[in-house]
């Protein structure tokens, strides 16, 4: 068996959940002889080639005189539609590239002038320029490789998917680990949710990487629930070489969020009931690791408090950095408003960290000795936190308990589901 990937990060270079959730799922793949052709935006080199042949899509070169090429470019132009938020140029930029070629040399009836796309495989303000571009450079890898299915996350490469199933005629299957009404609530980003919607129905089965998420699809999207199938993510082995050296140099409990500071994760909460811990004990000391649009304004908030001195930011962190943060901390808090998985609880929980997590987070459906609250209740955040904090027997019990449920999380098993889906695929 051998999967055409589509991802948008790979580690070591990753800004979130999806670059690890895609380093456990190849590496699962392999674990049972799968083979991965793993296409990113970017490549830097560093990616472990063991795992899967990479393909670095700044590197593909494409014959922008084919037909088929200017035929998606055209489909792509409702990209700009309904933009309100940022000037998405690329599609109808390159629309006018093409025609001033064409006008400009008409004796040409095979023409070879072909180019590269430098993608920069980042989030930043021209991202759908690149998302279009990245569809552009698929159908090319698409025809370049062998390979029996196409395997698309998240919806930066829904649209690359696609556009290597019409090119290969092979079939797709897209994996949803986070929707735009997760991002964002009720107020989507239409032109996200067009990428999404489209992806979904163009998919021969689509993945949830939870019930929640699976059930958003289904109401949300209108996808017929017989081509999505819930597999849950898992966590990779804790490496804890070197972890036991490191110490907290403070005498006070560490109380750890570790996230995007936006919306979806809610970062506020999590500062509210630190406002209330504090009120019943000053001997804590609250992390918020991560970066975000809303960092700014958490900052503030603390200040606005009056607990900045128990309170410490920390930036983005990431693989070793983790790991020492949770080596560090006592307890780990999720919040989360609306969580399609929640990878992090589980990256806690190997390295004997309980957790607090919100009822609104699909890693819930897995986890048993996990304290469980709704986002929006503030006290019984606190509740629970304070709890870990002082009654020995309830932490040790999710201490120990959470470690052994971990064990049995392996991305070794949510590959081989993966690869169930891929042979229900290929047999219908």
């Amino acid at each position: 068996m051998k999967a055409l990937m589509f991802g948008w990060e790979f580690p070591p270079h990753i800004t979130g959940g999806l670059g690890t959730a895609s380093f456990g799922m190849v590496k699962g793949l392999r674990h049972h002889n799968a083979d991965v052709i793993f296409v990113v935006p970017k490549a830097y080199g560093d990616e472990d080639s063991s795992l899967a042949n990479f393909v670095n899509a700044s590197e593909i070169e494409i014959d922008i005189y084919q037909k088929k090429y200017i035929d998606l470019i055209k489909q792509m132009t409702y990209i700009e539609v309904e933009s309100t938020l940022i000037p998405y140029l690329g599609p109808v930029e390159f629309e006018r590239y093409v025609e001033k070629l064409q006008r400009s040399t008409d004796i040409m009836e095979n023409p070879i002038y072909r180019t590269k796309y430098e993608f920069r495989g980042s989030y930043g303000a021209n991202l759908m320029d690149e998302v279009a571009r990245y569809a552009l450079v698929a159908s090319q890898i698409a025809v370049e490789h062998d390979f029996d299915i196409i395997h698309a996350h998240d919806w930066l490469t829904y649209s690359a998917g696609v556009a290597a199933k019409n090119a290969s005629g092979k079939p797709l299957v897209v994996h949803v680990h986070a929707t735009e009404f997760d991002r964002t609530g009720e107020n989507v980003n239409t032109i996200v949710y067009q990428l999404e919607k489209a992806g979904m129905e163009a998919a021969d089965k689509v993945i949830a990487v939870s019930n929640l998420t699976a059930e958003t699809v289904i109401k949300k999207y209108g996808i017929d629930p017989a081509k999505v199938v819930t597999v849950h993510n898992a966590v990779e082995p804790s490496d804890t070489q070197g972890l036991e050296n490191v110490k907290k140099n403070v005498k006070e409990k560490v109380v750890t969020f570790l996230g995007r500071l936006t919306f979806q994760k809610g970062p506020e909460y999590f500062v509210e009931a630190a406002k209330l811990i504090l009120e019943r004990d000053k001997n804590v000391r609250f992390v918020m690791a991560g970066s975000g649009d809303l960092f700014e304004k958490m900052v503030k908030y603390v200040a606005r408090l009056g607990i900045s001195t128990h309170f410490h930011f920390t930036g983005f962190l990431k693989g070793e950095e983790v790991d020492k943060m949770f080596a560090l901390s006592d307890v780990f808090v999720m919040p989360s408003v609306s969580e399609p998985f929640g990878i992090v609880p589980l990256e806690a929980m190997r390295l004997n960290v309980p957790v607090v997590i919100s009822k609104q987070s699909g890693v819930s459906e897995v986890l048993e000795y996990a304290i469980k609250v709704d986002f929006w209740d503030v006290n019984a955040m606190a509740d629970a936190i304070y709890g870990l904090l002082h009654y020995d027997a309830l932490y040790d019990v999710c201490q120990r308990y959470g470690k052994e449920e971990i064990l049995n999380l392996k991305w070794e098993k949510a590959a081989k589901k993966i690869l169930d889906v891929y042979t229900s695929v290929l047999n219908s």
